[in-house]
C-alpha cells in the first residue's frame, strides 16, 4: 500500500493544483520514486489511497501498465495512516504487506532495500519491520527529532519524552496489517500501532545503507533535486 491521501499543506503552493504525490522531482512524479522500486521487487498489485486532487492521481495510475493499481478512496474523510490501511482491508487482505509513504527518494548502494526487507522479515517475531536511518544519512529531517532507539536484537523502542533518539523512521516497512484492522477507531496514526508492537517486543527496525530524502516542502524539494544532480 502506498499512502498518498495527504493534503500536502507544507508543499504549497505546488499542491494548490495537484496532489503532493504528483509533484515532480527531477521531472518524475514523486510517487514514482516508491512505485518503481515496488514493481522492481516483484509487487504486482499496488493499493493507493487518494484524497486531495484524487482524479489526477487516479489518471496517473491508470496510465501505468507495470502493475495492477487499486484505489482506496478517502475523498470523504482523511483517515491518517492507520485508518487508511484499515479502510483498505478489502483490497489488501490479511497477509503481510509493504506499506510505503509516497514522499521519499533514496539512493542506496548494493541490493535494493525492498529485497533486503523481505530477507529480514520474520513473521513469527515481528508485527512490523520498519526502515530506520540515522539522521546523518537523511535530507528533510533537519528540524525533526529522532523516532526510535534500537537494541542489539533489532527491536525498536520509541523515544518517549526523550528528544535525542538516533534513528528516523523512513516511510517504508513490511507490516502485518491485522493489528491495524483490530483497532476500533476509523482514523488513527500507524504510530499508535508501532508503539503497541514495541511494548510487546514485536517492532523491529532495518537500517539500510545510502542517503534517504524526505520531500516534505519546497525547500526540501530543492535540496533533494540538488542532491540528485
Amino acid at each position: 500500500m502506498v499512502m498518498a491521501a495527504g493534503l500536502g499543506t507544507r508543499m504549497r503552493p505546488l499542491t494548490d493544483t495537484r496532489p503532493k504525490a504528483l509533484v515532480e522531482v527531477k521531472g518524475k512524479p514523486l510517487i514514482a520514486y516508491v512505485i518503481d522500486p515496488l514493481v522492481a521487487a516483484g509487487v504486482e498489485r499496488v493499493v493507493v489511497n487518494v484524497h486531495a486532487h484524487a482524479d489526477q492521481l487516479e489518471a496517473y495510475l491508470r496510465s501505468r501498465r507495470d502493475a495492477e493499481f487499486l484505489i482506496s478512496d478517502e475523498r470523504a474523510r482523511l483517515l491518517e495512516t492507520g485508518g487508511g490501511v484499515k479502510h483498505a482491508r478489502a483490497l489488501l487482505g490479511d497477509a503481510p504487506i509493504f506499506r510505503c509513504n509516497s514522499d521519499y527518494v533514496w539512493r542506496k548502494p548494493g541490493a535494493p532495500v525492498l529485497d533486503e526487507l523481505i530477507a529480514a522479515w520474520d513473521p513469527d517475531r515481528m508485527d512490523s519491520l520498519v526502515t530506520v536511518v540515522p539522521k546523518g544519512r537523511t535530507v528533510g529531517f533537519e528540524e525533526s527529532p529522532g523516532d526510535f532507539y534500537q537494541d542489539e536484537a533489532g527491536r525498536l523502542t520509541h523515544r518517549g519524552e526523550r528528544p535525542d533518539a538516533p534513528l528516523h523512521a523512513i516511510g517504508i516497512e513490511i507490516l502485518d496489517p491485522r493489528p491495524v484492522y483490530a483497532d476500533p477507531r476509523d482514523a488513527f496514526s500507524l504510530r499508535d500501532i508501532w508503539f503497541r508492537s514495541s511494548d510487546k517486543g514485536r517492532l523491529f527496525g532495518f537500517q539500510p545503507e545510502g542517503l534517504w530524502m524526505q520531500v516534505g516542502d519546497p525547500r526540501a524539494l530543492a535540496a533533494v533535486e540538488a542532491r540528485l544532480s
